[in-house]
């Protein structure tokens, strides 16, 4: 199984608003994670469509790699906090505000979907083996419960 990465550092937004596009293609599969990012009316979804495809470049590099970039999905996916700019802004009565200026570190992992196993039927007429009933009895919910504790009076 191939698994690579690629990082962005220092890009110019903050590391929450950088997590919300992350959370949507997490898990997704690398060509549905590029419509999505594609679609998506953040600022920095153009810089992860980027570094998806740099991820995707750096996995089909691996020594191991199938050749087929369809069985690559997104792995995990983080923002770090980067260093924060600090700059000065004029302020009512001779005062000053303080600006933060954010920066992220992006990172992006694919790996290499395993591929199905097809379990062997038990029997000749081609059905799945069954499955034992699991260990002890299976306990009551508290409406089961009231019921009969209800029926015994």
């Amino acid at each position: 199984m191939v698994q690579a990465h690629a990082t962005a550092k220092y890009v110019r937004t903050s590391a929450q608003k950088a997590g919300l596009v992350l959370a949507l293609i997490r898990g997704k599969d690398v060509n549905q994670a590029l419509a999505t990012l594609k679609f998506t009316k953040k600022t920095v979804a153009s810089d992860l469509a980027k570094l998806l495809r740099s991820a995707i470049a750096n996995a089909q590099q691996k020594d191991g790699f199938s050749g087929d970039v369809d069985q690559l999905y997104v792995s995990a996916c983080y923002a770090n906090q980067g260093p924060s700019q600090k700059r000065v802004r004029p302020a009512p009565m001779g005062r000053a505000f303080r600006v933060l200026k954010r920066t992220a570190h992006l990172t992006v992992q694919v790996s290499e979907r395993p591929s199905k196993i097809v379990p062997v039927a038990a029997g000749a007429d081609g059905e799945a083996p069954k499955r034992r009933p699991r260990a002890g009895a299976p306990k009551k919910t508290q409406k089961a419960k009231t019921a009969a504790s209800r029926a015994k009076k």
